[in-house]
């Protein structure tokens, strides 16, 4: 196999491109590993279409020589116009972000859907990416809703193959930042009985290779295979390597307590993931997941490597700013489908604005406002922005602390606290869409005017409060804007 020039793979592969096979569908392309497939699949010269619940141009922007459809797995009538013509379709969707009372009931009608929008359009093959787990045995909620997924296709006339993996070890993967926010956070580990249960995680180059792999492979069209690293470890194991690839001492401790509810709480304080995602994957923990189906993959398209490799490949790629997708990219369907500041039938009735003239120009200014948020902070009255995020995040919200995908770029939908990129027009403007607890809606906006001689740099916050409650909210935080934002714009002005 080729090697991609956005994520490497370990290994060429044998297995040469087919790009007779017609359209190839990507469902989840704005996710973690949708992202990066979609981008492995146009490199190696196939027709891909990418299915998401995004504006298009989002979409058409990252990948303009891709084909874009908007649909939602939940709305069978927009599948069936995102499969028609197409010959086979990966099927990455998940609903894990909706939370523990929600995601199994949304993931079985979603696949339900799928494979009756696929038989509708006669798809010859569906390549789906589940999860490891002994059915023989209680599984976690998570764990349980990706094989009933599983089985939700396979019940179609439409080739399967499904493809069983544990935790995926990347740069920007969930699982590798809880791992690796725990151990430069927490100078003391409890370790309840489900961290000493057997892991076998995965590197995101090798799960590349396999999706890529399969496809060029007809003989796994309708077949399962367990795929995994060439280690088995415990979580406990993965924290104290971890800690000694880092250089940290820690102390562990073994506990009686387990329950996964406080832990996850506590882990959301301490890495940028929240808490319904760990408490998802920490209930997960109790179960094994290991590889022991006996179906092989040709060794071409499976090159495992070690925990270590698949950790110091993450890091490698973050001191690069080269992550090129993140576990944020994907989040629940009431951010995706959240009303944009241009949809308001009416303007917010509430703005405040600050500006200030400057004679740096535009390319400068708009690098220096694309830094904001992450490592580097605000730039002033940082603190201010982390006591927001922290009581954010003690409401169980999403806090500051979810970080940016890339230290000196954004693109629309990326992460940067607890903002997302609503819309971006480069060197001119920014917006920011609030995703912490409020009451009522908010934006911010940086943006650029060109002058005679000079340029006005901008930012102006809005908010659409939530009746009286929302107004007061708004009152009582406007002396502070004046402090924030006048100062903000200049330390912008200063760094450009």
């Amino acid at each position: 196999m080729t090697t991609s020039a956005t994520e490497p793979h370990c290994t060429d592969s044998e297995a040469l491109p087919r790009t007779q096979l017609g359209t190839i569908l990507v469902t989840g392309a704005t996710g973690y590993v949708g992202g990066r497939l979609v981008t492995e699949l146009l490199d190696r010269g196939y027709r891909v279409r990418v299915m998401a619940r995004v504006a298009p141009e989002v979409c058409q922007e990252r990948w303009p020589e891709a084909e874009v459809v908007v649909a939602d797995a939940l709305n069978l009538d927009q599948l069936l116009i995102a499969l028609e013509d197409v010959d086979t379709a990966y099927y990455l969707i998940h609903s894990l972000l909706l939370g523990p009372n929600h995601f199994e009931i949304a993931d079985t009608q979603a696949a339900i859907n799928f494979r009756l929008a696929a038989e509708a359009n006669y798809v010859r093959r569906v390549i789906y990416l589940g999860a490891l787990g002994d059915t023989q045995s209680l599984l976690s909620p998570h764990l349980r809703s990706r094989i009933e997924v599983a089985q939700q296709l396979q019940s179609g006339n439409v080739a399967t193959t499904e493809l069983r993996a544990a935790i995926i070890l990347g740069s920007g993967s969930a699982s590798y930042e809880i791992l690796k926010h725990l151990v430069k956070k927490s100078p003391i580990f409890f370790i309840p009985y489900w961290a000493k249960t057997r892991c076998q995680p995965i590197s995101i180059r090798s799960l590349l290779n396999v999706l890529v792999g399969v496809i060029e492979t007809p003989e796994t069209a309708g077949k399962s295979y367990d795929i995994g690293g060439n280690e088995i470890l415990t979580y406990e194991k993965m924290l104290r390597s971890l800690s000694k690839i880092l250089g940290k001492k820690k102390l562990f401790v073994t506990t009686p307590f387990s329950n996964t509810r406080l832990y996850s709480y506590i882990a959301s304080l301490l890495t940028p993931v929240p808490a319904t995602v760990i408490r998802a994957l920490m209930e997960g923990c109790c179960n094994e997941v290991i590889c022991q189906d006996h179906a092989t993959l040709p060794v071409a398209l499976y090159q495992p490597m070690t925990f270590k490799e698949a950790i110091v490949k993450a890091m490698t790629r973050e001191e690069q700013d080269a992550v090129h997708t993140r576990w944020s990219d994907e989040y629940p369907r009431a951010h995706e489908l959240a009303l944009k500041l241009h949809e308001l039938k009416t303007p917010p009735h509430y703005i405040s604005a600050y500006s200030r003239t400057t004679d740096k120009s535009a390319v400068s200014l708009f690098k220096s406002i694309c830094r904001i948020g992450g490592d580097e902070g605000w730039f002033h009255a940082n603190w201010m922005w982390r006591l927001r995020g922290l009581l954010d995040q003690l409401l169980m919200g999403v806090g500051t602390v979810r970080g940016r995908r890339s230290r000196s770029t954004l693109r629309v939908n990326d992460v940067v606290g607890f903002w997302r990129v609503e819309g971006l027009a480069r060197n001119r403007n920014l917006l920011l869409r609030a995703e912490m607890k409020l009451l009522g809606k908010a934006w911010l906006e940086f943006y650029i005017d060109d002058e005679k001689h000079e340029r006005r740099l901008t930012v102006k916050a809005y908010f659409e409060p939530h009746g009286l409650p929302g107004k007061l909210y708004w009152y009582n935080f406007l002396p502070f804007h004046h402090f924030i934002f006048v100062n903000l714009i200049k330390q912008l002005d200063k760094m450009s």
